[in-house]
């Protein structure tokens, strides 16, 4: 199969952000760049992504969506919010470090993560350094932060980790952030990022995917 092919493929199967999946429709605006740093707390343990993304579809119907009202909820409802997910083994300790970072936004950047992406003028090292502040977030979870937020940040682009860059290996693809920046246009950058991801984490996806 010829890397077109290949690219499309991946995008096709592949190809859905982990913001998506947890049904965050990712702007440029506080609300929806908050809701992704939850998401990133959520996916920074050792735990299925899609269970993170369902606890986090449980904490939005529960009406956590920003970090005022993060902060202002109960330890006990968001506990029950990731039990609904069974999010387990991480509720409580991930219930807490919640509260605890929407604390962070509302006092280091006044609730709005905009303020973040100014303070990093354009440096993704410096971006990673502002993201880890917040409780939990290490730098799995910076490089997870950074990986879906430059659906919207351009300046972040391209964003590859060290797992989605192994995957473009095992494909046959570029391994650099440049050379897989070459594959597909800026705006789908974020896809395929997270496609490598998701392939790296799904059994004989290599394969199916040279193979078809």
């Amino acid at each position: 199969m010829d890397t077109d092919r290949l690219v499309g493929r991946l995008l096709r199967v592949h190809g859905r952000t982990y913001a998506e999946e947890a049904g965050i429709t990712l702007h440029d605006q506080p609300a929806p760049l908050y809701r992704l740093l939850v998401l990133t707390v959520l996916l920074s343990v050792r735990i299925r992504a899609g269970t993170a993304t369902a606890a986090a579809r449980e904490l939005w119907a529960a009406g956590l969506r920003t970090p005022r009202a993060m902060a202002a909820s109960a330890w006990r409802e968001r506990v029950d919010a990731l039990g609904r997910a069974r999010y387990v083994r991480y509720d409580e300790s991930t219930a807490t470090a919640l509260g605890e970072g929407a604390r962070v936004v509302l006092d280091r950047f006044h609730g709005d993560l905009r303020r973040l992406r100014t303070e990093a003028a354009g440096d993704t090292a410096a971006l990673r350094a502002l993201v880890r502040e917040v409780p939990r977030i290490g730098p799995v979870g910076a490089d997870i932060f950074c990986r879906e937020a430059q659906a919207v940040w351009p300046e972040v682009r391209p964003f590859f980790d060290a797992r989605s860059r192994a995957a473009a290996g095992d494909l046959g693809l570029p391994t650099t952030p440049a050379g897989l920046a070459e594959l597909v246009p800026g705006d789908d950058l974020a896809r395929l990022a997270a496609a490598l991801v998701r392939v790296s984490l799904t059994k004989d996806a290599v394969r199916e995917l040279r193979d078809a």
